[in-house]
Formats: C-alpha cells, sequence, structure tokens
C-alpha cells in the first residue's frame, strides 16, 4: 500500500524565444502545448525541474 505523491503541472507561458535547455526541461515535464497539463510523481528532480521553468509552469 504505497501513497505515491503527485504533483499537477500547467504549462502556461510559450517557452518561445527561451533558452534551449528550458526549452528541453518543458519537454521533459512532458508538455507540449500552452494549457497542457501532466500528473507527476513528486520527486526532487521533477521538483528541480519545475524550480528551473517556474516562470512558464504552473503547480496546480
Amino acid at each position: 500500500m504505497s501513497t505515491e505523491k503527485r504533483v499537477t503541472v500547467q504549462l502556461f507561458r510559450s517557452p518561445i524565444g527561451c533558452k534551449a535547455d528550458h526549452r528541453a526541461t518543458i519537454r521533459g515535464l512532458g508538455l507540449r502545448k500552452i494549457n497542457s497539463t501532466r500528473e507527476l510523481e513528486d520527486t526532487p528532480a521533477v521538483r528541480g525541474m519545475i524550480n528551473k521553468v517556474s516562470y512558464l509552469v504552473k503547480v496546480l
């Protein structure tokens, strides 16, 4: 009986004009289009990715 913590992330700004590694981070989170959402496992790696592109995403 494992209770995994999940975090929902939504892309709300376009990554056009951002650094290439920030665009790659967005793709790594599984986000493609504006307003797309993903439910991800809440791990330190995912939290770091969210922190890196915090100006492009919302945590729901």
